[in-house]
């Protein structure tokens, strides 16, 4: 594969992950920008705060698919491991800090889910798991998509080699994913989470 086309594929993966499905399903709903209510971020969550479970759907599905098509795309292509691992990390990258909207992105749970089913299904739902466990119990959406960040990191080890492409990728998400909770940790600790379904305040 040339480097012009792991440029092209890379930077396409970045441009897909800017697109905030958050904000533009909000427009279609006309509800409120997600930067401006509840905890300010433009994703699923937040939205829900807004009581329109179809525009919080919607979101949902949206911010995974660019996930899973970035790197589907990829292997698609049959680009080497390095390449797919690489697109895997840039389309977060853009979820996080999208071109298209101020660099003010989401925290990138749906995307990472997206990005872990497309680099193996049973990846993707085993973590996709222990999100729905934790959620269903503790009902913190920051809670569950820590734990299962940590948890992907350790499936990804059983799927394939520690030294392999895919393990340093779902690492640095798992990394990412923690510093953008970095706020949640801290109200987690204080007892002053919001709950999944929480009112906007």
């Amino acid at each position: 594969m040339s480097l012009l086309l792991v440029l092209l594929i890379v930077v396409a993966a970045y441009l897909l992950g800017s697109i905030s499905f958050a904000v533009w399903v909000s427009r279609l709903w006309g509800l409120p920008d997600p930067h401006d209510y509840g905890s300010g971020n433009p994703g699923a969550t937040n939205v829900l705060r807004t009581g329109r479970k179809s525009a919080a759907l919607c979101t949902l599905l949206g911010d995974g698919a660019k996930g899973w098509v970035a790197v589907a795309l990829a292997l698609h292509w049959a680009a080497p491991d390095a390449v797919v691992a690489a697109v895997a990390v840039v389309v977060m990258l853009g979820h996080l800090w999208p071109v298209f909207h101020r660099f003010q992105g989401g925290k990138g749970v749906a995307t990472t889910l997206g990005v872990l089913l497309a680099l193996h299904p049973i990846l993707g739902l085993a973590s996709l798991s222990s999100w729905l466990i934790i959620a269903f119990f503790f009902r913190y959406s920051s809670l569950a998509a820590l734990i299962a960040a940590l948890n992907a990191v350790f499936f990804t080890v059983l799927l394939y080699h520690p030294a392999h492409a895919y393990v340093a990728a779902v690492a640095v998400l798992a990394l990412l994913l923690f510093w953008r909770h970095r706020a949640n940790i801290r109200n987690l600790i204080a007892g002053t989470e919001s709950r999944i379904g929480g009112k906007a305040v």
